[in-house]
């Protein structure tokens, strides 16, 4: 199997691709992003191991592009990184990356990744989705309603993005907050709900028919009701 590996710094790049090869990969190796875009389009890998700060264009703008290709739309990508908050592991997979390892790492656990999503094959997101007449498009970070664009903050998209990732599951503020502000919820904070609040009044007042719902006492839940 082929892998590409798009990593700036050389003794990083020596060693996984030494590693990899080992292992029993054929790897390709890239310094930048521009260069590892144009191979990820170019050429067909069965799995990309991306770096997340890299010269010419970084990590999450060569996924974002790829994603946007027809030949990069199926690839498994993961994300190495030395970012290791919460909301950068989170921002990677929203943008379509398949898993997010944190550097440093150990090479057997990368390898063990490497192997899971190899197995998983191409099954991923959908690029677009669709409530009614509500359409979210990850790749481009857009959202309309009834034809209408809506314009969210990025914190009102990925919440919206969480909902509609689990339309009909009921959401408690405790996995919202731990999802979107990289926090334990306290019962004492009524951020969760405030911001709900906003989310709700952009989505559910252009057009009739509501889509995002409270749920009293367990949380929230996104989906169609007659």
């Amino acid at each position: 199997m082929r892998i590409l590996v798009v990593e700036d710094e050389a003794r990083a790049g020596d060693y996984l691709k030494q590693g990899l090869g080992e292992a029993g990969f054929v790897v390709d190796m890239a310094a930048d992003g521009h260069t590892g875009l144009h191979l990820a389009v170019e050429q067909p890998y069965d799995l990309i191991v991306l770096d997340v700060m890299l010269p010419g264009l970084d990590g999450w703008t060569v996924l974002k592009r790829l994603r946007q290709t027809a030949a990069g739309r199926q690839v498994p990508v993961l994300f190495l990184s030395a970012r290791d908050a919460l909301a950068d592991r989170v921002h990677g997979l929203e943008l379509g990356a398949d898993d997010y390892l944190v550097k440093p790492f150990a090479f057997a656990e990368l390898l063990a990744r490497i192997r899971t999503l190899l197995r998983r094959g191409p099954q991923r997101e959908e690029d677009v989705l669709v409530l009614d007449d509500l359409r979210l498009n990850v790749p481009a970070r857009t959202v309309t309603r009834g034809g209408q664009r809506l314009h969210l903050s990025a914190r009102e998209f990925n919440l919206l993005h969480l909902l509609m990732r689990r339309q009909g599951e009921v959401l408690s503020r405790s996995e919202i907050a731990s999802h979107i502000w990289d926090m334990n919820f306290d019962s004492d904070t009524n951020v969760v709900d405030v911001a709900m609040r906003r989310l709700r009044l952009r989505i559910n007042d252009p057009v009739p028919g509501r889509l995002i719902h409270a749920v009293r006492g367990m949380g929230y839940v996104c989906e169609l009701r007659e």
